[in-house]
């Protein structure tokens, strides 16, 4: 019936079907993309608060996963269904491919991927997997593979720049996510005290980074044989450059390891004083108490000598020197020393502080206080100055005097020639 209309009206009906099939499948795909973001507006709120040790760059992408993540599942099934190379079915490839790749630009933006590295990665998954639902993969590598350039015995087309840039940047979003949700299952662990949990966390890390490069090598089809020559003049020459690297990066482990530093430890390196924030790679992060953040590199807390004020006993005394007037009530004085210490409310009531009398001073009768406090990385001069200022009221109150310097001055008187 169709053979005998013209081939005008034929060409014109069939045009007409595509357009209705087209049409079909944009509302098909509309419907199921609607069905997606209800159903991640439930979803999202229920996994967001155990997506939050991913970072707070993740938590914005977690709704936008949800939904392009379950519009690809439905988008995808639909398009699966519907019979391969009507109009309808390319619509809704299009539609799966930009629902995949927005899946694989908002991970990778969620763990701080940088936008010019995730655009490039999504428009390639958009048109792979459109052209691999129309039937065209093949003509499109081919494509890629014909441009290139060679290089001594090997080859080097676009198709190979393509994959090893997909594929990088691919193993570099999976080694964050990775990194980060081992890293919040390390922390949980309860068999695990802090500093095992950061020396398992940075193993773990090293693990993670390894299996990604052997595991892009094995899929990229790398032979690393015929980089031996090569890799072994270029691991020389980094191993010169690196040598402080590799060995701060040994040093950290051997801190972690041994425990003689950990996080939260008060530690004195040279004119360094402050809390261990963290240990890193390179470098230790020490704290001030006026706020300034040293990075001490590792090899100099292996070779030099720390004061570690928590190592074995958090417990550190201090001593707040005291003098008092040589006409002053000396037992009372003690006495009152003894109040100011004790209501200091940073000092242990035990071990006991103590009111030693260190010497005969020039101008006073010179007096030590030694206190107990069991919190130095919140600082050790607030507790000075505060048995001091409670020290002077009672001073004050009790007619104890605090000396000052004093000087005896002899005025010699001229003697005028006589006549």
């Amino acid at each position: 019936m169709i053979g005998l209309l013209p081939p005008e009206l034929v060409a014109r009906m069939q045009h007409r079907t595509d357009l209705i099939e087209a049409a079909v499948g944009l509302g098909v795909a509309i419907l199921l993309y609607l069905l997606a973001a209800t159903l991640a507006r439930m979803i999202a709120r229920r996994i967001a608060p155990h997506c939050a040790h991913l970072g707070p760059a993740f938590a914005p992408h977690v709704r936008p996963l949800v939904r392009h993540g379950l519009a690809t599942l439905l988008v995808g099934i639909a398009t699966a269904v519907w019979p391969t190379g009507t109009t309808a079915n390319i619509v809704l490839a299009c539609v799966l491919g930009w629902a995949l790749a927005m899946v694989a630009n908002h991970l990778l933006r969620g763990v701080s991927i940088p936008l010019w590295a995730t655009v490039p990665l999504s428009i390639l998954i958009f048109v792979m997997l459109l052209s691999g639902s129309t039937g065209g993969i093949t003509p499109l590598a081919q494509m890629l593979d014909s441009v290139g350039l060679e290089l001594g015995k090997r080859r080097i087309s676009l198709l190979d720049l393509t994959s090893i840039a997909a594929i990088g940047v691919g193993l570099f979003g999976a080694v964050r996510l990775a990194n980060r949700i081992l890293a919040r299952s390390i922390a949980g662990s309860r068999g695990l005290d802090p500093t095992q949990k950061l020396l398992a966390e940075k193993l773990a890390g090293i693990a993670i980074v390894a299996t990604a490069f052997f595991f892009g090598v094995d899929v990229l089809g790398i032979d690393l044989t015929a980089f031996a020559v090569f890799s072994g003049a270029l691991g020389l020459a980094v191993g010169f450059g690196l040598q402080k690297t590799v060995g701060n990066l040994i040093a950290g482990i051997i801190l972690l390891l041994d425990r003689s530093i950990k996080p939260g430890d008060v530690i004195v390196v040279g004119d360094s004083f402050g809390w261990v924030n963290k240990i890193g790679v390179r470098a230790v992060s020490v704290i001030t108490r006026d706020g300034k953040e040293h990075l001490i590199p590792n090899e100099n807390l292996m070779t030099q000598e720390v004061e570690n004020w928590s190592y074995s006993d958090r417990r550190v005394r201090i001593h707040i020197p005291v003098g008092i007037a040589y006409d002053s009530d000396l037992e009372l004085a003690q006495k009152l020393m003894m109040q100011a210490a004790l209501e200091s409310p940073r000092v242990l009531k035990d071990p006991k502080p103590n009111v030693w009398l260190t010497g005969f001073g020039d101008n006073s009768v010179d007096h030590e206080i030694l206190a107990w406090i069991t919190d130095p990385e919140a600082g050790v001069g607030n507790v000075r100055s505060d048995v001091l200022g409670r020290l002077w009221h009672l001073f004050r109150d009790h007619g104890v005097t605090i000396p000052f310097p004093q000087r005896v001055v002899h005025m010699a008187q001229a003697r005028t020639d006589e006549g």
